[in-house]
């Protein structure tokens, strides 16, 4: 099967943000929904809702959106586009950056990003300037391909909260 050109989806961002958490390119099943993190094994929604203190995966996807706007927390992808046949992050090839720098540059608000697993930190951190005040983290994937269970995952995504702490 060939390898299909996939684009990513505009960001979900507000003046106000205060945290970015940057994926590298939506599964099939997200695109098919046009919803962040839609496959239901991925768990994102739960570790965000434990961030946020909100239960964000129980609720429906245009309130998700809202809860996260409420809490100042943005996402987006670092790839545009890529070509991909099947949903997996090590089978990304021929990759179009987004420009994360002139994203940044209009969140005068963000005190963080945080990359949702190795791919997009590995391309993403390549995306950005210097950035003075700004704490980059590195996240376990939510994706349920990575292992390592939802406990270890979570210990490392609380501490995103530091970055919604006023």
């Amino acid at each position: 099967m060939p390898a299909v050109r996939h684009a990513s989806f505009a960001p979900h961002v507000a003046p106000d943000t205060q945290l970015l958490i940057l994926g590298s390119l939506p599964g099939a099943r997200s695109l098919a929904e046009r919803q962040y993190y839609a496959h239901p094994t991925n768990q994102f929604w739960r570790l965000l809702g434990e961030v946020v203190g909100r239960p964000l995966a129980d609720m429906p996807y245009k309130d998700r959106l809202a809860a996260l706007r409420e809490a100042k927390v943005g996402l987006w992808d670092v790839i545009r586009s890529a070509e991909r046949h099947t949903s997996s992050d090590s089978l990304i090839r021929e990759v179009e950056a987004h420009d994360l720098a002139a994203l940044v540059a209009d969140l005068p608000n963000l005190g963080m990003i945080a990359f949702n697993g190795g791919t997009a930190a590995a391309i993403g951190r390549k995306q950005l300037p210097p950035l003075d005040g700004i704490a980059i983290v590195d996240l376990p994937s939510s994706s349920a391909a990575h292992t390592i269970g939802f406990a270890a995952k979570l210990e490392k995504w609380l501490a995103l909260k530091t970055a919604l702490e006023v």
